[in-house]
């Protein structure tokens, strides 16, 4: 509150003016904030341990843990070279490539979400296919992590991307003066350099993954200890126990600032 006052004061101090950034500024931070701190407010209450403790939260909660931690392996493996090579290649289409990895980020959750049920389900493109082998997708742990990683891994492409593309043309001539192959330079050069925006990638994909819910509802399903993560079981929680869904609402939450909290320090860091 001292911090707050001085602020006030320090604001009266330098002129009427500068009010006019001061108060709009103020407005949109208390719609931003507000109901973030309505929220907690709302779960300080001696049954919070109660409902965050139940069997459904901690069943939401474990199958999100490991659904999105997949999500940001998968998101890491695949999305790195692919980073690279947006990054320091020069190949036909490019762009397009570009736009496509980056839609799913824009896409409406529903859209995604009926996208990946066109895609895979039984009736979909790939449907049939994958029934020849006995593999059935939709309302599956499997299409959690589909779902998450197909709204949260083009984020991690993006960081990544532009942590390669920073890194000094020079050093990668002088590696390859030196000798180094393709691999050797990526490895020896580019992927320590850009360590950083590939730790921050992969701290948001994580809060992402965390958070899916449109496309996860609509082609994997709402099934306790199957399908269904912390945002689908606090959806659930509006019609069968609100206090659940209040303290998972605030567990999210408090997961979210966490690692926000840890890409602001690397980008300082940076």
């Amino acid at each position: 509150m001292t911090a707050l006052r001085r602020f006030f004061q320090r604001i009266a101090s330098r002129g009427h003016h500068d009010w006019l950034f001061v108060t709009p500024s103020l407005l949109l931070v208390g719609l931003l904030g507000l109901p973030i701190l309505a929220l907690i407010l709302r779960a300080i209450n001696k049954s919070f341990f109660t409902d965050a403790l139940s069997p459904s939260a901690l069943s939401a909660l474990r199958l999100s843990l490991i659904t999105s931690i997949i999500s940001v392996a998968i998101a890491v493996v695949f999305g790195t070279p692919l980073a690279y090579m947006l990054a320091r290649w020069k190949f036909p289409s490019k762009n397009w490539l570009e736009l496509l990895i980056d839609l799913p980020v824009v896409l409406p959750p529903s859209v995604a979400g009926l996208a990946l049920l066109i895609a895979f389900g039984r009736e979909g493109l790939l449907g049939s296919a994958l029934s020849q082998i006995n593999i059935t997708l939709p309302f599956t742990t499997a299409a959690v992590v589909i779902a998450q990683t197909f709204v949260a891994a083009p984020l991690y492409v993006r960081s990544a991307r532009i942590g390669f593309a920073e890194i000094d043309i020079r050093l990668e001539e002088a590696a390859r003066v030196e000798g180094a192959n393709q691999w050797q330079l990526f490895r020896e050069v580019m992927f320590p350099l850009a360590g950083r925006a590939l730790i921050s990638g992969a701290i948001l994909t994580w809060t992402r993954a965390l958070g899916e819910f449109g496309a996860t509802i609509l082609f994997a399903g709402n099934l306790e200890g199957v399908t269904q993560t912390m945002p689908l079981a606090i959806y659930l929680g509006f019609e069968r126990s609100i206090g659940v869904a209040i303290a998972l609402s605030v567990m999210l939450v408090g997961v979210s600032v966490i690692l926000l909290l840890l890409t602001r320090r690397l980008e300082k860091r940076n």
